[in-house]
């Protein structure tokens, strides 16, 4: 369990093998930049990762297991409670749905809600 939220993000500007010669964003991760350009101190409240796309994605591969490796994910810690959305690999709790997430950070973290 970790003393802090962790939301983990796609850096921009990668190439997928799928799609040569083009670069690419993850607009969800995009949408979540948004959100901390808008509220700089979700920021320190939070750790914020940006990790690189190829997969195997070390990085949440070791919290969340190789199947629960998409971004963006909110790795909620011990404080604090949101229920929806939440899934759980043994002992972390973790959100991969943006939707969920911005919702989350809002109840934990005091941001505005998104307007429906």
């Amino acid at each position: 369990m970790t003393e802090r939220d962790q939301l983990f993000l796609l850096r921009p500007g990668f190439a997928d093998p799928a799609y040569p010669g083009d670069m690419f964003y993850c607009w969800h991760c995009a949408l979540m930049e948004g959100v901390l350009a808008s509220f700089p101190a979700l920021a320190g409240r939070i750790d914020v990762h940006r990790i690189a796309w190829p997969r195997p994605r070390a990085e949440l591969a070791s919290l969340l297991g190789t199947g629960d490796a998409s971004c963006p994910v909110l790795i909620l810690s011990g404080e604090g409670e949101y229920i929806r959305g939440v899934k759980r690999h043994g002992a972390v709790r973790f959100i991969d749905d943006k939707d969920e997430i911005l919702q989350a950070l809002a109840a934990r973290h005091g941001i505005p809600l998104p307007h429906p």
